[in-house]
């Protein structure tokens, strides 16, 4: 008896024990894992990532100065990688600049459709429309805010808002050639009987007075930019006031066609043919001694002809010197599209335009003003030039017109110039237009 128990007892050890050693294998035929022998060792299973995964986005950003699109182009390449490095999003900027002809129009357009960009840019003195439009973000609680010299800020501020980021804030008049002004033995005149004595001097001496580039409208329409704005700070400071109260008419601007005409009498063939950027590079090339266009110009004229000695004079419209002023604006601002579906990456980009680190380099590079506290270089001798100018009160602040009447002014600049309009249809056709205006805005 005492030896089945011993057998039966040796049985049921055997047992235990293969069940144990049956336990202990995979059933792959692998060793279990020991207490010296991490799971993880013997799995396929990788180590989890603490890693957010990489997202791919896009940005539409719409700009009106395509003379600068390799400046832009590089800042924006730049951008993507900072927000590649700090946010782990593969962005895609999408930059487009139409010619300033049609800017507006196709902006227009694509803000009344489905396909409004992310930001885009627009003159200053159109921020209370597309304010009111609800096409603006505000941007005072942005970073950039802080930035932003105070006389500046004030030019893109609607009722106490931040509405836009400025970029272009400059003082500009007529581009001359210093060379060719010592040549002829002239200096910059400060009525239109010395402009006009400027004007033989410089053809005596076999110089072309004034380069001409009318393609593009805008070009021209500078010429009733500065002409108006002088005159109406000069002489009558009232009349855009009147004129929105329907109370003025361009009667009262009619002196501003004599300086015209001379300009047109005294410049380059083949005005229509050329557009800004032709116009700019001729010029730079000794083209004409003076060239009725803004310091933007400066990058195409001094990359075409590194050399040249480039100056500002104002544009004297009448016998009266205190009309005769350089224009003090900020033109091209930055808007966020309040419902852009990448909202908080617009708006990234919105401040990295007054980046402390980036954006003087790109400022200074386009011969734009310093308009920030992270702006910190020096300028051009031509923007110098310009600002000397302010500082000795000879500056105006730029008209704020409606925008139909700009662009109409360009038109018949171009009409103007081919002979098919007259000064009288031309004083008639703007109070038309300006009327007209008032009368969409009431």
């Amino acid at each position: 008896m005492k030896k089945m128990k011993k057998v039966l007892c040796l049985l049921i050890s055997a047992c235990l024990a293969f069940t144990l050693a049956a336990c202990g294998t995979s059933g792959s035929g692998a060793p279990a894992p020991t207490s010296n022998t991490p799971a993880s060792a013997n799995t396929d299973v990788s180590a989890p990532s603490n890693e957010a995964p990489v997202r791919s986005a896009e940005l539409t950003i719409m700009m009106s100065f395509s003379s600068f699109m390799e400046q832009w182009e590089t800042y924006c390449r730049q951008f993507e990688a900072k927000v590649l490095a700090e946010d782990k999003i593969e962005l895609k900027i999408n930059l487009e600049m139409p010619s300033s002809d049609m800017y507006d129009s196709i902006l227009q357009a694509r803000m009344t459709g489905s396909d409004a960009p992310d930001l885009y840019t627009i003159h200053s003195n159109n921020i209370g429309v597309y304010t009111e439009a609800g096409n603006l973000t505000n941007l005072s609680g942005e970073a950039l805010a802080g930035k932003i010299f105070e006389n500046v800020k004030n030019t893109v501020t609607v009722d106490g808002n931040l509405m836009a980021v400025p970029i272009e804030s400059q003082a500009w008049a007529v581009l001359y050639n210093k060379a060719m002004f010592a040549d002829a033995g002239v200096t910059p005149p400060n009525t239109l009987d010395e402009l006009k004595e400027v004007c033989a001097k410089l053809k005596d001496k076999g110089y072309t007075p004034f380069m001409l580039a009318y393609q593009e409208q805008w070009v021209p329409q500078l010429m009733t930019a500065l002409t108006l704005g002088g005159k109406v700070t000069g002489d009558v400071p009232d009349w855009l006031t009147r004129m929105y109260k329907g109370e003025a008419s361009y009667e009262e601007m009619r002196d501003i066609f004599e300086v015209i005409n001379l300009i047109m009498e005294n410049g380059t063939s083949r005005a229509m043919e050329q557009g800004a950027e032709v116009g700019a590079a001729e010029f730079a090339n000794g083209a004409a001694a003076m060239f009725v266009q803004g310091t933007w110009a400066s990058n195409t004229i001094m990359t075409t002809n590194p050399e040249m000695q480039l100056g500002v004079l104002p544009l004297p419209v009448n016998n009266n010197p205190n009309c005769t002023l350089v224009n003090l604006s900020t033109s091209t601002v930055l808007g966020v599209y309040p419902n852009s579906t990448e909202k908080d990456l617009a708006l990234k980009f919105a401040n990295y335009v007054l980046d402390d680190n980036d954006s003087a380099a790109l400022f200074q590079s386009c011969g734009f003003n310093p308009l920030a506290t992270s702006h910190k270089y020096e300028v051009s001798s031509w923007v110098a030039d310009a600002y000397k100018y302010v500082e000795d009160g000879r500056a105006y602040q730029d008209l704020i017109l409606p925008s139909s009447v700009t662009d109409e002014q360009g038109k018949l600049m171009q009409e103007l110039y081919v002979g098919s309009v007259t000064p009288d249809e031309i004083i008639e056709r703007l109070n038309k237009v300006f009327q007209d205006a008032n009368k969409l805005s009431q």
